[in-house]
């Protein structure tokens, strides 16, 4: 499974590329700007070409994957999926002609979420394919139950954290200006 495991890595690193590209073209503009959405344009159909090879690559490693995939009536649930794959790189790649700013990055944000629930749904319910399930890998019960406290409680700080950042930092960066 190693060229599986560097080609997802590949993948990871296009689609934390994508990410910035896209996040980049939202938070600048300019010369910087411009040059952010040339590369966005190649690096999104690097992006679509990684999910297209690893939704071919997983199935066909895979023979209950397949059947997942590939057998009446999932076939007809699952077909949204690849199809709004397509049209959510289609998406990114008009918002970048245009003058859109924060289209491209949360467009891409929608195209990362979709290839992660694709994956998600492939190997569903093992967490590590094709032996360890879900519930064979988590904890006892008091102990999830000790973190869900944790969480519920650390979660509400996070989430107002996170908002009052994204507060401060709003706008776009113009040339010449800092946030100090």
């Amino acid at each position: 499974m190693v060229p599986f495991s560097l080609f997802t890595g590949f993948g990871l690193v296009g689609a934390y590329a994508l990410l910035g590209c896209t996040w980049l073209v939202m938070k600048t503009e300019g010369a910087l700007q411009r040059r952010m959405k040339d590369l966005a344009r190649p690096i999104t159909l690097i992006v679509l070409a990684t999910i297209a090879i690893v939704s071919c690559w997983t199935p066909w490693s895979h023979p209950t994957i397949a059947m997942r995939w590939f057998s009446l009536p999932n076939v007809i649930f699952l077909a949204p999926v690849p199809i709004l794959v397509l049209l959510t790189t289609l998406a990114i790649l008009r918002s970048l002609e245009r003058d859109s700013h924060a289209g491209p990055f949360l467009f891409a944000l929608f195209l990362l979420f979709l290839g992660y629930s694709g994956l998600a749904i492939s190997i569903w319910p093992c967490i590590v394919p094709p032996s360890i399930s879900i519930w064979a890998a988590a904890s006892p019960p008091a102990s999830m139950g000790f973190t869900l406290v944790g969480a519920l409680f650390i979660i509400p700080f996070i989430l107002a954290y996170t908002t009052w950042s994204y507060y401060v930092f709003r706008g776009k960066v113009k040339a010449g200006e800092g946030y100090h």
